[in-house]
């Protein structure tokens, strides 16, 4: 056996190099756990989307992590009132209470910075960096609310769901990339109100295509008649909403070149993936999108990302 070591300086008037030790070389528990978080949201979108999936790995790091977090919780808050709770054996009032303890959880992490919920936790995390507030959560929450008995919108009800369901998450992603901007540029007022006007407009028309894929299923199994049909979907009709999108997807794209480098890759690869999605709606009769739900080829999905990577600006809206 070795002898033990004195705990005094062999030198006098010298004091002893501190031993390293495991802890000067690890992350602190939060920093530790903050991480697990994150890497647990970015799970639920690698399982729930692909495309979107795909797109954010054309985010750089500084946004990734942010754009992800997001995502997460956005997508368990769409699953309780998408039939995931109902399929557990929740009524429609346990499905409210768990959306409101998901919100309630939510606001409370937004303001200490600590859940044991981790998707919960990797958003605030997110929120508090990016300074997203309870202004662009009460409105999420608030339309999920109404997905639970909800079923019938005039056009000021729909533009209100819309917003809140769609529209403040391109917000909150907007601020994610505007305070981790790797650049340090500063956007003037102008700058900042053209990108929210794009962000929202990008986020509605995600929302509207989405709406024309999910046509026959949210009319015939959730019950939802989020345009107002009244089983009254006509040519016009279709026509008149992929217009729509397209004029929303048109606005979006002016200010993409805007946006700092590093998300602009993936934000026009996710614009063009829609306009794709919205192109096959408009060649399709409106008694088919009741039928089948549209989809983007692999195939065709990786060449719209290849080519969103090289221009990083939008393709043209086709008429």
């Amino acid at each position: 056996m070795q002898p033990a070591r004195s705990s005094h300086s062999p030198h006098p008037g010298r004091a002893d190099t501190p031993v390293p030790t495991r802890a000067n070389h690890t992350k602190s528990a939060l920093a530790l756990y903050t991480e697990t978080a994150e890497h647990s949201a970015a799970q639920v979108i690698k399982e729930y989307s692909t495309s979107f999936g795909a797109t954010t790995r054309l985010l750089s790091p500084a946004y990734r992590t942010g754009v992800t977090s997001i995502y997460a919780l956005v997508r368990i808050a769409d699953e309780i009132v998408d039939g995931v709770a109902a399929q557990a054996g929740l009524a429609p009032q346990a499905q409210r209470a768990a959306l409101d303890e998901l919100e309630k959880e939510t606001e409370h992490a937004m303001a200490t910075g600590f859940s044991a919920n981790l998707v919960v936790h990797a958003f605030a995390h997110t929120a508090r960096r990016a300074g997203i507030r309870h202004d662009l959560t009460a409105p999420f929450f608030q339309s999920m609310r109404e997905d639970v008995d909800k079923t019938g919108y005039d056009a000021d009800d729909l533009n209100a769901y819309i917003y809140g369901s769609a529209e403040v998450v391109g917000l909150m992603c907007l601020r994610v990339f505007l305070t981790d901007s790797t650049s340090g540029r500063r956007h003037d007022p102008q700058t900042r109100a053209r990108l929210t006007e794009g962000a929202r407009r990008l986020g509605a028309a995600f929302q509207k295509v989405n709406f024309l894929r999910d046509l026959a299923d949210d009319l015939d199994t959730r019950g939802r008649d989020y345009f107002d049909l009244r089983d009254a979907f006509t040519e016009e009709t279709k026509s008149s909403l992929v217009n729509e999108i397209a004029d929303d997807l048109a606005a979006a794209a002016t200010v993409i070149p805007e946006l700092p480098r590093g998300c602009r890759a993936a934000v026009t690869a996710a614009h063009d993936l829609f306009a794709e999605l919205n192109d096959q709606l408009r060649a399709m009769a409106a008694d088919d999108i009741l039928q089948q739900r549209v989809r983007v080829p692999n195939r065709r999905k990786a060449g719209i990302l290849a080519l969103a990577v090289m221009r990083r600006r939008p393709r043209e809206a086709r008429a």
